[in-house]
């Protein structure tokens, strides 16, 4: 299992994802399952990648075989005109990858070949734009109603993000969010886990991401940052309104 995360707001897309595999407790792996391709001047384009890692892997490397391309229609990446049609085409690529290794397994087992991607990135004189890719190759794009897509392991952390989420939120303060969203997640899930990927994409910007990071279990901020929460998490409920067995109301 995995989780990966990725915010819209109004300055640009923030993502983050963590980076364990796992095929039992004691074959836990670490792989990188955020990719980021740009074009300078002209287009900047991020996935974040959850389900089978053969499958994905399959998919992203395929992904930047086609940016080599010389026949720009091979290119999924750098060769489509818009964000919807870079979704399409991730979405087709996703759904074969998937159906090949599914139909290959079939005649040995039933282990399921899913995977899903959230797809991030704009191209100039146009807006960004933030995608779910399923594992049939359908997809749906963020909007103001649903400003973030989560993808692999996202109970425990999406009402962190709920609850603080702010469109016109800071960079900085949406980092924070995440990486609180991300530390309810390993506290409750052992299949999510260090080292944490961040990247921040700011609007109309098409050089190097804004902001680069990963996060292990030493970080400093990270443990401040996982300490101080647990603690505020229970000075909020110590202070809520004690309740009494023989204060009730008939």
């Amino acid at each position: 299992m995995t989780y990966c995360c990725g915010l819209m707001l109004e300055k640009g897309l923030v993502l983050m994802s963590d980076t364990r595999t796992n095929s039992g407790v004691d074959n836990i792996s670490v792989f990188r399952k955020m990719f980021h391709f740009r074009v300078p001047g002209e287009r900047s384009i991020a996935l974040m990648t959850a389900g089978n890692l053969a499958t994905t892997q399959a998919v992203i490397s395929q992904l930047e075989e086609r940016t080599k391309a010389p026949d720009e229609r091979e290119n999924a990446l750098f060769g489509a005109e818009t964000m919807f049609q870079v979704a399409t085409e991730v979405g087709k690529l996703l759904r074969k990858t998937v159906a090949e290794r599914q139909k290959a397994n079939d005649r040995e087992g039933t282990r399921s070949f899913s995977a899903s991607i959230i797809l991030a990135g704009q191209i100039a004189g146009m807006e960004q734009r933030l995608f779910l890719v399923y594992p049939e190759g359908n997809f749906i794009e963020a909007s103001r109603e649903t400003p973030f897509f989560q993808i692999g392991e996202t109970k425990y952390g999406r009402p962190i993000l709920l609850r603080g989420y702010d469109r016109d939120m800071s960079f900085e303060d949406a980092v924070k969010l995440l990486l609180v969203s991300f530390d309810s997640t390993i506290a409750a899930n052992l299949s999510v886990g260090m080292p944490l990927d961040c990247m921040v994409l700011e609007k109309d910007s098409f050089d190097e991401p804004l902001h680069q990071r990963r996060f292990d279990g030493n970080d400093t901020y990270v443990r401040s940052l996982s300490g101080q929460w647990s603690e505020s998490l229970r000075q909020a409920f110590n202070n809520l309104p004690d309740y009494s067995f023989y204060d009730m109301e008939d």
